[in-house]
């Protein structure tokens, strides 16, 4: 005989970690000038992150396209080209450089770039695990304690512990902004904080 109560921990830290989707996307009269243009604009993307400071080894490939295009607008479908697409994921380690690497892509890629967002984490979260941990332990002895003398009972040892650890990244929306005298504004990053979260499911037995 004995009470199961949960128990939550949350703490917030600064990310140091975002990772980014970035492609290209290319629209040719044939599908030869289409991945001709397309790998063209995906190897300067590409050197603008390592040229940036992004590891190779933090480059993945994620999608890989090639389809017709057509124009629907009147009642005959007329091919418009072949679109080709190439899409890597790319983690940041400097947080703080984010804004610039992202312009340097965009700068090197051209029209043909696409950004789909980015997601800020806490890759290095030992220490907010054990502090979140804490937090959900009292909680959760809290509670406990509470109803064990509401009831009469005397709370005994943990017979059971288990224990869910979230870490979701923070989606962050890109735009480029433009200064309106011809030439790009830099492209302003805030990674905010992120937080960690731990729930304990708790067994205690009564004495």
């Amino acid at each position: 005989m004995g009470i199961s109560v949960s128990g939550m921990g949350e703490v917030t830290g600064t990310p140091d970690t975002v990772e980014v989707d970035l492609g290209v996307s290319v629209l040719a009269a044939t599908v030869d000038e289409a991945t001709s243009l397309a790998a063209e604009r995906a190897e300067a993307l590409i050197a603008a992150l390592t040229s940036n400071g992004v590891a190779q080894d933090d480059i993945t490939t994620t999608d890989y396209s090639i389809y017709p295009e057509y124009d629907y607008s009147t009642n005959a479908q007329r091919l418009l080209g072949y679109r080709v697409s190439n899409t890597v994921r790319a983690k940041i380690r400097d947080v703080q450089e984010t804004g610039p690497v992202l312009d340097s892509v965009t700068s090197a890629a051209g029209d043909e770039v696409r950004i789909s967002g980015l997601r800020f984490s806490i890759e290095d979260n030992a220490d907010l695990i054990t502090a979140a941990r804490e937090a959900a332990w009292n909680d959760a002895m809290a509670k406990a304690t509470q109803l064990a003398e509401l009831s009469g009972q005397t709370l005994g040892a943990a017979t059971s512990i288990s224990e869910t650890v979230s870490n979701p990244p923070t989606p962050i929306p890109y735009a480029v902004e433009d200064s309106g005298g011809g030439e790009r504004a830099m492209t302003p990053i805030e990674p905010g904080t992120s937080a960690v979260t731990i729930n304990l499911q708790v067994e205690f037995a009564f004495e």
